[in-house]
């Protein structure tokens, strides 16, 4: 585990990121406090996290694409402890997402620009469709993919999706090691 210091990853309120062994944040991106990324996470060109109000934490393999933000919920008088923002395991979120106080299963695709509010909990195994907008509070059962706005149940997830997750995932770890080598 490493605490590393160049510019576009760093400390507020003396809270730095924290990147687990293998991880990788694009020189692009931008990721500020309390945040840990797990081993061979991969954050890409222009994405911002920032750990300012809350926590951020990213599970393993899990990738957040290009454009993406990321940002959690102080805590309120009505919710003491805020939202912060959970990601699990092999996790891939796509180019230009918003995910916002929320919690977030494993082996879960978040498609191109969808929007994901705070309080949402989205099980493991689910597709969360292009454009989606997850309404606050909202749980997404595990198994199914979910499209439109406000996100709607649209049918059980398909015989070689499942795989499909984890293999996407896996991709990632690849390009990223692949950059890495470039330097």
């Amino acid at each position: 585990m490493s605490t590393p210091n160049p510019a576009h990853i760093r400390p507020f309120k003396g809270v730095s990121p924290t990147l687990e062994e293998g991880a990788y944040v694009d020189p692009a991106a931008v990721v500020i406090g309390d945040v840990v990324l797990g081993k061979d996470t991969s954050i890409w060109p222009l994405v911002v996290i920032r750990g300012d109000v809350n926590k951020v934490r990213i599970g393993n393999r899990s990738n957040i694409q290009d454009g993406s933000v990321i940002h959690e919920s102080r805590p309120r008088p009505t919710n003491p402890e805020g939202y912060p923002v959970i990601i699990g395991e092999d996790v891939t979120v796509g180019h230009k997402v918003m995910l916002h106080g929320c919690k977030i299963g494993n082996r879960v695709l978040v498609g191109m620009g969808a929007i994901v509010l705070d309080g949402v909990v989205i099980e493991d195994d689910v597709i969360v469709g292009a454009g989606a907008l997850v309404t606050p509070g909202k749980t997404l059962e595990s198994g199914y993919l979910y499209t439109g706005s406000p996100a709607r149940q649209a049918r059980p997830i398909r015989d070689g999706e499942m795989e499909h997750f984890v293999q996407t995932a896996q991709n990632y770890v690849v390009l990223k090691e692949e950059y890495i080598a470039e330097g």
